[in-house]
């Protein structure tokens, strides 16, 4: 059987961790903090204190997450950021900002200030009443001055700058890409040294997508919708370049989202899946948020055949396959 790019980056991401548990012992974080913008792809709670109907803190949300818990993330268990945060040695996982108290334990390891339906315009926030990211960059500021309060300016200056940060949006509102250079340019002033900014996904593969957009081309892909996510995503490569160039110490990275998502939406029985066009939840053609709920009558029961949770979501599963490459893609950003 040939290997798909997706196999191949599995067998990376065992080569690395093994390295990586040859060097450090489990419990020492490789990087100090880390800190999460963007959408619902990496949203872990932020809209469960939002007037929004765009939350997912309700069953099924949640039902192969530890304890089994709704946590707020857009998935039936992890996200991809969350495997990401388990390769880097954490111990638990950044917050999503407005839950927490104020404790330093939660704090001093990052923040997550993701909002689902938020984008690189802030009116596309403004419209479900999410948190747009220029408010996102508002929060981290309140952050950074709590920290500093907590262990003084010196040692909070080593936590931003030694910080990884990722931001990964654009879905909700794909836009040209002078969105995007202000967001990254503000994170650099703000300490930011280790950026990961996310490419889009095949958009016009998506189970929502298809129900919406796809109307007589059989189930299949909306082209026009993948080309415009490949012309973002072109922009998002050109803009990055730019930036550093502009920014020297700038540690910048784009991971592309798009092809290994592709691939194993077009090879999903070599990669373990049984189910490309549906969600696992109700009857995957348009659900997600509160249309996604415990009475959504034709839910699966075994969501890792599935590659989308909900219409618009990868699954536990696929999140995971996402995550190692990643990691293996996002190596150099925390070395």
């Amino acid at each position: 059987m040939a290997f798909t790019t997706l196999s191949y980056t599995k067998i990376m991401m065992i080569l690395i961790l093994i390295m990586l548990e040859n060097t450090y012992v489990k419990t020492q974080k490789i990087v100090p903090a880390v800190f999460v913008f963007g959408d619902s792809v990496v949203d872990v709670g932020n809209n469960n204190n939002l007037p929004t109907l765009i939350k997912s803190n309700f069953p099924p949300y949640g039902r192969d997450f530890t304890d089994h818990k709704s946590t707020g993330r857009f998935s039936n268990g992890k996200l991809a950021i969350d495997y990401l945060i388990d390769a880097l040695f954490f111990e638990s996982y950044p917050q999503a900002y407005l839950s927490t108290h104020g404790s330093s334990n939660e704090l001093l390891i990052g923040a997550n200030f993701a909002s689902a339906a938020s984008g690189y315009d802030d009116s596309t926030a403004n419209l479900y009443f999410s948190i747009s990211l220029s408010k996102q960059l508002q929060y981290f500021g309140e952050y950074q001055s709590r920290i500093v309060g907590m262990v003084g300016q010196a040692n909070a200056s080593s936590i931003f700058s030694g910080g990884l940060y990722i931001v990964s949006a654009g879905t909700s509102d794909l836009i040209q890409n002078y969105y995007i250079s202000p967001i990254l340019q503000n994170l650099h002033s703000m300490g930011a040294r280790k950026i990961g900014v996310a490419s889009l996904g095949p958009l016009g593969c998506l189970p929502g997508a298809i129900t919406l957009f796809g109307f007589g081309n059989n189930n299949q892909c909306v082209d026009r919708l993948n080309y415009d996510a490949i012309y973002f995503n072109t922009r998002l490569n050109s803009t990055s370049q730019m930036l550093r160039n502009r920014l020297p110490d700038l540690n910048l990275l784009v991971l592309d989202i798009y092809q290994p998502l592709y691939n194993l939406i077009n090879n999903p029985i070599e990669n373990g899946f049984y189910e490309t066009r549906k969600g696992c939840c109700g009857l995957g053609m348009v659900e997600t948020a509160l249309l996604c709920n415990s009475l959504s009558i034709g839910t699966c029961s075994n969501a890792s055949d599935h590659i989308f949770w909900d219409a618009f979501h990868p699954s536990q599963a696929a999140n995971h396959l996402l995550s190692t490459y990643m990691i293996g893609a996002g190596y150099s950003l925390v070395y």
